[in-house]
């Protein structure tokens, strides 16, 4: 009869990780493109009301944001400590806003242009006199589609 006889000793062969390197930088990569940096700096107070009735924006890309509200406490000091429009990152008027709706509506392609919202984040302590100016330049520019930002009221 033959000696069967264990084999012992043998290791496992080693783990190789020269495409380590490769798969990190992959992902690298990965996060690097899928990351959506924040657009503006926030330079205004803007604390929304409630609302009840909300529904979702469903393409961001297709909003521009228009803020309103009382400057910062570190612009306060330039520029006062009344309402104020932001369109982008920084302060504007009310005849900025064709400018800033067209410099939005060139970077998106021909047939997503009609689909543009304007979306109005204005702090709630705002009187409706700067609200309605934005108002009737949104719509001699041709920005029909207008968005109230809100935070959702809570359930009792």
């Amino acid at each position: 009869m033959a000696k069967f006889s264990k084999k012992r000793g043998k290791a496992k062969p080693a783990i190789s990780t020269a495409s380590l390197p490769d798969i990190i930088f992959m992902l690298l990569f990965f996060f690097m493109v899928v990351t959506v940096l924040r657009d503006a700096e926030l330079k205004v107070k803007v604390v929304t009301p409630f609302a009840s009735e909300l529904t979702k924006l469903e393409e961001k890309s297709l909003v521009n944001y228009l803020y309103v509200g009382k400057p910062t406490q570190q612009y306060q000091n330039v520029y006062g400590t009344k309402p104020r429009l932001q369109l982008g990152d920084k302060f504007a008027t009310v005849r900025d806003i064709p400018l800033f709706l067209e410099k939005h509506k060139v970077k998106l392609p021909e047939n997503k242009r009609d689909r543009i919202t304007s979306s109005l984040r204005i702090d709630g302590e705002v009187t409706m006199g700067i609200v309605s100016d934005i108002k009737t330049q949104l719509r001699k520019s041709g920005q029909l589609k207008v968005n109230y930002s809100a935070k959702k009221k809570a359930e009792k």
